[in-house]
């Protein structure tokens, strides 16, 4: 079977991460180049697995069938229309752009192109637990879907600093998610805080979907203890729970008590091999998977409602548009 050669554009934590997951667990995929502004520091992921540091995103297209984004958000936008306009697979970490604006130039392009290359790293769709949940919804057993709740919180965070940031950057994977699970759209959030001054966190968005059901998410970026994601669906026949498990719970002192990890990429590890390998297999075959351009953008859309809804204090309606025929 050929090997797809691939690069990396970023080589910070979720860039190596994905680097050393594409070089031991993806068989179809050979990483080849590495991009980071810090050069020293994609050398040295890169030379884990014999790749080379490119000296521009534009160097390491030319030299690849696919790659990844893993760089800051702002760039992510320009990444994917410039990868879109060479012909070359796209695997952008979420948010596909910082602005709905943004992230539409990146659908025009796939349409202007006829074909689809991008798909977005919205990793949970992949995940075993969110899988098995998304199951319970679609076959039936929970009756008519009334209510979902979402957790989503980290001990600490230096990416999502400030108030827009943490809906823009960190609950954009909840927007993300409840489509997916519902197979339908926002019709309206609302977000609040309980921080009065400074930085608003945690938040707790309601949301409206356009079948009747709502859904709280919480998220919390700096909650102290570890990173925790959960999920509750509840429907007329029953309810469904995603929560983490682990294989030791220790007794001491008269206290019970199990780890609660730190680590995002530790918690989601077989999510992002899987959602990798399935990126790297798709695009040997000439075929997109996962989220779409048009979910990438649909959730900037959300995302900044949800921003309007925080500073407003008030329930604000999200139109989403219809989706180009390339997508249908």
């Amino acid at each position: 079977m050929s090997r797809l050669k691939v690069g990396v554009v970023g080589a910070g934590a979720m860039g190596a991460s994905h680097v050393r997951t594409l070089g031991t667990a993806v068989p179809s995929a050979e990483i080849v180049s590495v991009f980071d502004m810090d050069t020293a520091r994609a050398q040295e992921v890169a030379g884990e697995f014999g790749a080379t540091a490119a000296d521009s995103p534009e160097a390491l297209i030319a030299q690849v069938d696919a790659f990844v984004i893993a760089s800051p958000d702002f760039t992510h936008a320009d990444l994917a229309v410039a990868g879109i306009e060479a012909g070359t697979y796209v695997l952008c970490e979420k948010p596909l752009a910082v602005t709905a604006e943004d992230a539409y130039r990146v659908v025009d392009a796939e349409v202007a192109a006829g074909r689809r290359f991008v798909q977005v790293g919205f990793n949970r769709r992949f995940d075993p637990g969110f899988v098995s949940l998304k199951g319970h919804i679609t076959d039936g057993t929970l009756g008519d879907v009334k209510l979902l709740h979402g957790i989503h919180r980290n001990a600490s965070n230096a990416t999502s600093t400030d108030d827009a940031g943490l809906v823009t950057g960190s609950m954009i994977h909840e927007f993300d998610t409840f489509r997916w699970l519902l197979d339908d759209d926002v019709t309206a959030i609302r977000v609040e805080s309980p921080i009065v001054e400074g930085f608003r966190d945690p938040q707790l968005a309601t949301i409206w979907m356009k079948n009747g059901q709502m859904i709280t998410a919480e998220v919390y970026v700096n909650a102290g203890y570890g990173y925790d994601v959960r999920v509750e669906v509840v429907g007329s026949g029953g309810s469904a729970s995603l929560e983490p498990r682990t294989p030791v719970v220790a007794r001491v002192s008269g206290a019970s008590s199990s780890a609660v990890g730190s680590d995002f990429v530790a918690h989601f590890i077989e999510s992002y091999r899987l959602e990798l390998s399935a990126w790297a297999d798709a695009s040997l075959r000439g075929e997109v998977v996962g989220a779409s351009a048009f979910d990438g953008f649909a959730a900037n859309v959300v995302a900044e409602a949800g921003v309007q809804a925080l500073r407003s204090g008030e329930r604000q309606p999200v139109e989403i548009p219809a989706a180009p025929g390339l997508y249908t």
